[in-house]
């Protein structure tokens, strides 16, 4: 069953956890048919495609408590409520230029009980506070992403990775990286994952705690 390939993947979840994760399907399936944050295609994938997808950052890094995380453009709310659920202890921003998809990750998250999830409706480029990292799922070409957000990094250091943006992208990425790629670390989620959706999936990690 797609809801168990969470637990493939991540074997030490509390129990909370787990019925956070078990509650996604349900919660997106009602809210989908609402407001169309999920492709219809895509909604019988959720968790291979959108929930494991999301934690492949994961896979990459731990945020250790107390971490502050931007998500920017986050949609229905990936990879930021996968990610909340999983770092109880870490704070999330949910960020989107979209009210009614922020409709549905406050909907999502008060279901869940999540806490450390904070939703707004607001351009990543108005948003004025700092955070150890912002993540994203390719919501634009990165050299468009850097200029809207790279003076919001904090620059204490605490994390195993520097602070800096974690991006889910896939394909071949040097062309859209230009003169960012030589300062870029690309993780291969096939590396972590088995499913062929990952096969050309990558978490990218940009440095930015000099900012």
């Amino acid at each position: 069953m797609q809801r168990t390939i969470i637990l493939k993947y991540f074997t030490n979840l509390t129990e909370i956890q787990k019925k956070q994760f078990e509650q996604l399907y349900d919660l997106y399936v009602l809210w989908n048919a609402q407001i169309n944050v999920v492709s219809r295609k895509d909604i019988d994938l959720l968790f291979e495609r959108h929930v494991l997808h999301s934690l492949g950052i994961a896979k990459v890094m731990e945020f250790k408590p107390g971490t502050k995380v931007l998500d920017v453009g986050t949609g229905g709310g990936f990879p930021g409520i996968p990610l909340a659920i999983l770092f109880p202890e870490s704070t999330f921003h949910l960020v989107d230029s979209i009210g009614k998809k922020i409709k549905v990750v406050n909907e999502v998250a008060s279901a869940l009980g999540l806490t450390n999830v904070k939703a707004e409706h607001e351009r990543a480029e108005k948003i004025n506070d700092r955070y150890h990292f912002i993540v994203s799922r390719a919501v634009t070409e990165f050299p468009v992403f850097y200029n809207w957000i790279y003076r919001k990094i904090l620059k204490d250091n605490f994390n195993d990775l520097p602070n800096g943006i974690l991006y889910l992208k896939g394909g071949d990425l040097q062309e859209e990286f230009g003169n960012h790629y030589a300062k870029a670390t690309f993780y291969n989620l096939k590396d972590y994952f088995t499913e062929e959706f990952f096969d050309t999936k990558k978490v990218v990690h940009y440095k930015l705690g000099f900012v």
